[in-house]
């Protein structure tokens, strides 16, 4: 994770919560993950405030939220007590083993990362998830060049090839650029099944 990003995220925690838990239902990322995911064990890498954890949990897709912020972690459990979250950082995400998930939620969190640490974090999501597994991955998309926001929050601007060829042993199910229904940015997402 992006040192800057990371400090930021801790530093407001409870603000960036309050402002994730108040925003317009995620309609679009609903309809897709009902349509794609099937009902079992579920990560939710970068969970935040954990509200999309808690809305997995509560749609049959039982989810342990990670994230590499401490703060937002503490958030997530005070606002969602009877999800699961765990301390993690992409690519490693430590800990987690191999096969260990049905579904891999992984929502607007990897245009934070360098870009030299977006390809083995993809293949780490395709890695935890079990044969026949499914993973929706989404990033805001940068134009032209990496940015930070005014709170220091790295966007990086990187080739999306970089998670295509990453996604070796997987097959694409979707692919497409539209803005977001929480967000009103404009986002990429991807949905693969591990072969």
């Amino acid at each position: 994770m992006d040192r800057g990003t990371l400090e930021a995220y801790d530093r407001d925690a409870a603000a960036y919560a309050e402002d994730w838990e108040t925003q317009p239902a995620a309609a679009d990322m609903h309809a897709l993950i009902l349509r794609y995911f099937k009902p079992g064990p579920t990560a939710d890498v970068g969970c935040g405030s954990g509200r999309d954890a808690a809305w997995l949990t509560d749609h049959g897709f039982p989810a342990t939220g990670y994230d590499a912020s401490e703060g937002l972690l503490a958030e997530a459990r005070k606002r969602h007590p009877s999800v699961g979250f765990q301390h993690g950082t992409l690519p490693a995400l430590a800990g987690v083993a191999p096969h260990s998930f049905d579904n891999v939620l992984c929502e607007t969190v990897i245009m934070h990362l360098p870009a030299e640490d977006i390809a083995p974090s993809v293949q780490r999501l395709i890695e935890i998830l079990k044969p026949g597994g499914t993973l929706y991955l989404s990033w805001r998309v940068t134009e032209d060049a990496d940015r930070r926001d005014e709170a220091g929050r790295l966007y990086g601007a990187f080739d999306p090839g970089l998670v295509l060829d990453a996604l070796t042993g997987a097959d694409i199910l979707l692919d497409e650029q539209s803005v977001s229904a929480s967000s009103a940015k404009v986002v990429r997402r991807l949905v693969a099944r591990r072969r």
